[in-house]
Formats: structure tokens, C-alpha cells, sequence
């Protein structure tokens, strides 16, 4: 179950996919005899490396860069051609699911000495940060989405971060990245590792070294890279010394 835009990733085997192949037996003889069934699961299995790991992303994505949430969000305020504005809700927010930013969310209601329907929230609201609020429906929801997976024994391990580690990896990187730290690094902290890459990338980017970047001021670091949380789980009982 997830609200907004941090992920959650399951490194686990590669396995073959027989779900074009196995079919109930009534419907057999419409597609293929069971010898050429038989045969084709052997070479699914010839063709899948079985020792590979694979990333399965069992979040969905609730911002903006989603085109199904911007799509919701736009179908349920036709009146407001600004609901989505440089890329964010109402010009304010790329998550499009969260707790709090109740500005966005609430039902408006009629605040006194005005004629208006207007979110208490964002009425009380310094002026410079108000939305220009329309119709009665909020912009934003905590609806969360829900998602089973049962674990097995070819699960191995769930990547919890924020989005800005997605920023600089995608998510098989991330999978290789912590496959190749632990195997040679068993016993210590893959999310560290993490941590320290996404600065050394981040400094690249910004064109400038990796101590340089270290010594511009907490505040104005946000310029280079956003706050990123990472909190590494082992499904085979390893225990890492930390998050970061």
C-alpha cells in the first residue's frame, strides 16, 4: 500500500513466463498440442537466466510525471484548465496523492465575511502561496494503492526511497547496484553506498567534485539534489548496520 511518490522495489530471481503457454486443458487443441506446449516451456526455461536479478515495483507512482493521475485529476475539474500548471498541481505540488498539503484537498466551505466557497486552508494561507481554487472537489487525494505480493524463496531483498533516488538511477540499476555492493561487501550498509552515489552523481551533473558539493550549506544543497531516504530490507535474514 503506498501514498505519493517514493517506491518500493523487489529485487528478486528472474523466472520464465509461462503465461502464454499454460492454458487450460479444454482450450489446448485450439492452440497447440501438448508436445509443442511441453516443448515450449523447456525452451522458456533454457532462455531465462534463473541467477539474474530482476526489479518489480510494487508502488505506483502518484505525481505528475503518472499520466493516469494527471488524467484523474484533469477529468474530475473540467472547469479548471489550470488544475495542472508547469507540471504540478495547481503550480504547487507534483505529488498528486499525500498526506497533509490539506490547501489542495479539502472540501471548500464558505469562510465568514466572504461570498465565496473558499478551503480554509488555503485561505489561511499566506496570500503569495494561495491556489486559485476552484469548484468544490479536491485536488489531491490519500486514496492509497493497493498491491499483494506473496514472497518466495527467489525474493531477495525490497529497496524502500524516496524519489530522489529515482532522479539519478532507474530501478534495475538500483537492483544491480546493491546486488554487486553486498556480494562484495556483505557486511556493510548498501543504502550508504547509495547515498554517497547519488552525490557523486549529483555533484557531476552540477559540474563541479564530489567535496565541493559536500561543503555548499545544508539549505542551498537543495538546488543540487533533493533530500532522498533509503531504507534497504533483506529477505534472506542479513542484517545491515543502517539506513540512510
Amino acid at each position: 500500500m503506498n501514498v505519493g511518490d517514493s517506491r518500493a522495489v523487489l529485487a528478486h530471481r528472474a523466472e520464465p513466463d509461462l503465461t502464454s503457454v499454460i492454458m487450460p486443458p479444454r482450450h489446448r487443441h485450439q492452440h497447440s498440442a501438448d508436445g509443442h506446449v511441453t516443448e515450449e516451456i523447456r525452451r522458456q526455461f533454457d532462455e531465462c537466466d534463473m541467477t539474474e536479478l530482476v526489479a518489480l515495483q510494487l508502488t505506483m507512482e502518484h505525481s505528475t510525471t503518472a499520466y493516469k493521475e494527471v488524467r484523474r485529476i484533469r477529468s474530475e475539474h473540467l472547469d479548471d484548465p489550470a488544475c495542472i500548471l508547469n507540471g504540478r498541481v495547481k503550480g504547487s505540488l507534483k505529488v498528486t496523492r499525500a498526506f497533509g498539503a490539506g490547501y489542495l484537498k479539502e472540501k471548500p466551505l464558505l469562510i465568514w465575511g466572504s461570498s465565496m466557497l473558499q478551503p480554509r486552508w488555503n485561505k489561511a494561507l499566506l496570500e503569495v502561496f494561495r491556489v486559485d481554487y476552484v469548484g468544490v472537489l479536491p485536488y489531491i487525494t490519500c486514496k492509497p494503492f493497493l498491491r499483494h505480493h506473496c514472497l518466495g524463496p527467489r525474493d531477495k531483498f525490497l529497496i524502500l526511497a524516496s524519489d530522489g533516488l529515482y532522479e539519478y538511477f532507474t530501478n534495475e540499476e538500483v537492483v544491480g547496484h546493491v546486488e554487486a555492493f553486498t556480494s562484495r561487501f556483505p557486511d556493510e550498509d548498501p543504502a550508504k553506498y547509495l547515498s554517497h552515489e547519488i552525490l557523486l552523481r549529483a555533484a557531476r551533473q552540477a559540474g563541479m567534485g564530489f567535496h565541493e558539493l559536500l561543503e555548499v550549506r545544508q539549505g542551498d544543497r537543495r538546488q543540487y539534489h533533493d533530500d532522498v531516504s533509503i531504507i534497504i530490507i533483506s529477505l534472506e535474514g542479513k542484517i545491515w548496520r543502517s539506513s540512510a
